[in-house]
């Protein structure tokens, strides 16, 4: 099968298209014919060797966690999924023809796979850190770097349980944050006036990674009112970096729930082929992303 891989941590060009043996599911996994990854931060942090407790890589090693698929086999002590199945989940080395997912759902109808690639890690990922944040219905939340996936999610799931959001993003993604029903602003010179000109802020969110901490911390007034998944010097503002996941089957459960009612909805933003994952990688560290990035296997 072919597998993207890499040898040694560095950047995009690390990354190669080799042939690979298949994967199989042991006991309480599943194997999918993959045909579509999610392109999420963790797997270029990873590639490049970043510090994540989460996620520790020994080399040479496969790429991605997310993916969307047909099932294939079905490990020992599985229930409730059949080889045919449409699933998404998360695994290991999604950008891949083949991969083993350690948690999945049934794909919520309606959904293309490229779609459902961009949603487990994504979702679990907000949900953890509204959780972690502790922001309350009636409260205030600064999302800054919103637009992206884990953004996208942050604002729907808060919008439902009755959370303001402030979010900031270039001036191209304004239109799309207030259509997901944020407060909007731009980032850049005097981003921290224009939010305090929408109100004030109870707690916020880190999601880009572009040294914003301090500002962060003066708008809420409290470092512990503030979380980062992206901007690994976190705890030298007193800020919490949050990079371990929760319930995966937990939070695809209420993914699927969301997105069957109508609630949640993440556009794909670019797809690749499973050849172009560097190029993927590249876009992804560059920013500026509405929605998901997916590779089509």
């Amino acid at each position: 099968m072919k597998k993207v891989s890499f040898a040694e941590f560095g950047g995009p060009d690390v990354l190669h298209l080799i042939d690979a043996e298949e994967p199989h599911a042991g006991p309480g996994h599943i194997r999918i014919a993959v045909r579509a990854a999610g392109v999420n931060p963790v797997d270029w942090r990873v590639r490049e060797g970043q510090v994540l407790s989460a996620h520790p890589t020994e080399l040479p090693a496969g790429v991605g966690l997310d993916a969307a698929g047909v099932v294939d086999e079905v490990g020992e002590g599985v229930e409730g999924v059949r080889v045919g199945d449409h699933v998404f989940g998360e695994g290991a080395s999604t950008y891949a023809e083949f991969a083993v997912l350690s948690a999945w759902a049934p794909m919520p109808e309606g959904l293309t796979f490229e779609e459902a690639a961009g949603y487990p890690s994504v979702v679990e990922t907000a949900l953890r850190v509204l959780r972690e944040v502790g922001v309350r219905p009636g409260q205030t939340l600064l999302v800054s770097g919103a637009s992206g996936g884990v953004g996208s999610a942050v604002l729907q799931i808060a919008r439902e349980r009755g959370i303001t959001v402030i979010g900031t993003a270039g001036a191209a993604n304004q239109d799309y944050l207030r259509g997901l029903g944020a407060l909007a602003t731009t980032y850049g010179e005097g981003w921290v006036e224009r939010v305090r000109g929408l109100g004030r802020v109870d707690a916020a969110l880190d999601l880009a990674g572009s040294g914003v901490l301090r500002e962060l911390v003066e708008l809420t007034g409290d470092p512990r009112k503030v979380i980062s998944i992206a901007d690994l010097t976190a705890p030298e503002h007193g800020v919490r970096f949050s990079g371990t996941a929760g319930s995966v089957p937990d939070a695809l459960a209420e993914a699927a729930d969301l997105i069957a009612r109508g609630r949640l909805h993440i556009p794909v933003d670019t797809s690749y082929a499973l050849a172009d994952a560097a190029a993927a990688h590249i876009d992804s560290q560059a920013g500026h992303t509405r929605g998901r990035r997916v590779l089509v296997v």
